[in-house]
Parts: structure tokens; C-alpha cells; sequence
């Protein structure tokens, strides 16, 4: 899928829904004041970065592809900046940021661990790490068999596999959370969506949330 059509996506009912939907989780996970400095890694299109930029916060989108920064770059305004990088070896002294965010980007990282201690190196705070979720119904669609459409070549993980995913970093109020439990986006998604708390990992978006300590 090119940059313009997978941002294209965000504009359908569904797509809006779903992104609005994990976009709320994330930054309940993040918890920015306004003015917060905010990385995003693996921000590709840069949606979700913008989000953050409309509610305050001064962000930075990375990503490993140039392509896509270009798209993000053409689409992002003065509210946000971009910087090529890999999420495995991030161009930022320690502690450079307020918070960092990843949605779904890790998945495609070769080395997710050291991807996650890379994050945790560079934020001062909090941060909101997204897998796609192989306890998921979308998994259950999309995943299987290498995966299909944009999920061809992603890796899908369960809440205990992202939990090791942080062995030996230094973190706390470690958290694991989902949302999307329906991803057809209809009516009955997004009445189950209102009543399932986001604690039960079976969302196809499952996020885990900390505080880096020293």
C-alpha cells in the first residue's frame, strides 16, 4: 500500500473510527501536558502524529522510509517536523523527549527489542508503544498466513510476548491495553467498543503503557 492510500484510509467512516478509537487509548497510555515534546517512531503518513500536534503537543515523526516522510512532510503543515531514523537506533540523546509514541510500527522492526529499549532510552517520561494483536479478531482476517494487504510481513503479538519485549528495561507501571475489539467499525463495533473496558487484550490494537525510571 503507497503513502496516499493508506492515509486515504483515515478518511473513511471506518477508518476514522478505528483511528479515532486508538488514538484515544494512546493518549489516555501518554497522558501529554500541553507543549509536551512528543517522538513518534515509525510514524509513517504521519496521522497519528498530526493528532498529537492538533491537541498541544510539539511532535517529531520519525521513520525509516523516505517516501512516506515525504508524504507526512507535504501533509503535516508547521505543526509537526520529520526526521529519517531507525526505531533501532535512534538518532537522540538520552532522554530527549517528553513522551514517545509507536503505533503498529514495530511490527515490521527487525529487532523489536531493541526498538523498545531505544524508546524507553530517549523518553524522559511516558510512553505508548502499538502491536498488532494476535489475540485479535483482525488477526483472525488479516494476519494469518503472512498477512494480507497492509499486513503482509507484520508480526503479531500477545500480551506476554510484548511484556518480554521489556525484560531488563528500565520501566514501571508497565500496562497492557487493547482497543478495536470489532474492526468491521459498524454499529454493533462500536456499541461492543463502549462496553468492553480496554483492559481485556483482545483488541486488535493492544498497547502497552509505562513511565521510564531510573
Amino acid at each position: 500500500m503507497d503513502a496516499d492510500a493508506y492515509d486515504a484510509w483515515y478518511t473513511t467512516e471506518r477508518g476514522r473510527w478505528i483511528g479515532n478509537t486508538e488514538f484515544q487509548l494512546l493518549a489516555k497510555g501518554l497522558r501529554l501536558r500541553p507543549g509536551a515534546i512528543l517522538l513518534d517512531v515509525g510514524c509513517g503518513t504521519g496521522w497519528f502524529t498530526r493528532r498529537f500536534a492538533g491537541q498541544g503537543a510539539v511532535t517529531l515523526g520519525l521513520d525509516v522510509r523516505a517516501d512516506w516522510l515525504a508524504f507526512a512532510r507535504a501533509r503535516g503543515g508547521l505543526s509537526a517536523r520529520w526526521v529519517a531514523g531507525d526505531a533501532q537506533a535512534l538518532p537522540f540523546a538520552d532522554g530527549s523527549f517528553d513522551a514517545v509514541v509507536s503505533v503498529a510500527a514495530l511490527c515490521f522492526v527487525p529487532d523489536e527489542g531493541k526498538a523498545v529499549h531505544e524508546i524507553v532510552r530517549v523518553t524522559r517520561g511516558r510512553f505508548a508503544i502499538g502491536w498488532l494483536n494476535r489475540a485479535s479478531r483482525l488477526y483472525r482476517q488479516k494476519g494469518r498466513d503472512g498477512g494480507h494487504g497492509a499486513y503482509h510481513g507484520a508480526r503479531w503479538h500477545d500480551a506476554q510476548e510484548i511484556r518480554a519485549l521489556f525484560a531488563g528495561a528500565p520501566v514501571r507501571d508497565l500496562r497492557i491495553r487493547s482497543a478495536v475489539f470489532l474492526p468491521s467499525g459498524g454499529r454493533m463495533a462500536r456499541c461492543v467498543e463502549r462496553l468492553l473496558p480496554a483492559v481485556l487484550p483482545r483488541g486488535a490494537l493492544i498497547v502497552a503503557t509505562g513511565e521510564k525510571c531510573e
